[in-house]
């Protein structure tokens, strides 16, 4: 496994209707690094966002989707990068993600 630092955990948040309203809950959803474990994901978190308590991490990984790429020298095959989702709920004495607030 390769040496991730915590900046390098969470790439980005995910921002759908679904994510929005698990936000009530205080539930976040971020893509991570494909690597990353459920308690590093945790310490990213805590680390990144002042007031954070991550009470559970929920991880869920996809795989590439297959495409095809037609070319000069014929169809050439391959797939997308893989993901990684994780969905983070904070307790309830923690402080709220302010990337989210006014979305």
């Amino acid at each position: 496994m390769a040496d991730l630092k915590y900046y390098d955990i969470i790439q980005k948040p995910l921002i759908t209707e679904k994510s929005m309203a698990g936000q009530m809950e205080k539930k976040y959803t971020f893509l991570v690094h494909p690597d990353a474990t459920k308690s590093q994901i945790k310490a990213a978190v805590e680390r990144m966002f002042e007031g954070a308590k991550v009470a559970s991490v929920n991880t869920m990984n996809y795989k590439g989707k297959p495409k095809k790429r037609n070319s000069r020298s014929g169809i050439t095959t391959g797939r997308t990068a893989k993901t990684k989702k994780a969905v983070v709920k904070l307790t309830e004495d923690s402080k709220d993600i302010e990337l989210f607030e006014g979305l």
